[in-house]
């Protein structure tokens, strides 16, 4: 899990407008979001491509998880050799 330090995470949409390369390297190099502030509000959180993409991969797996718990918990399962002949695996 990731840690913020609020101090380098809580950007001024203004600090983005200023040096936006400054604040996309720190994403990049430190793997953390930055929340992007408008008069003291967050407005957005900005975060790297490769981060966004891994932490929706580990998202869509872990739905996947819970979803065959509830199978099996409500009896809908099948047997591996069922599992192997549906999806043409020898």
């Amino acid at each position: 899990m990731m840690n913020t330090k609020f101090s380098e995470d809580i950007v001024p949409i203004g600090d983005l407008k200023i040096n936006p390369g400054k604040i996309i390297r720190q994403v990049q190099e430190a793997h953390r979001p930055v929340l992007l502030t408008n008069r003291g509000r967050g407005v957005a959180v900005l975060q790297a491509l490769s981060d966004f993409e891994s932490d929706a991969e580990e998202r869509r797996f872990m739905k996947g998880v819970l979803k065959g718990m509830v199978d099996l918990e409500e009896g809908r399962e099948v047997s591996l050799d069922d599992a192997k002949k549906h999806l043409n695996i020898k």
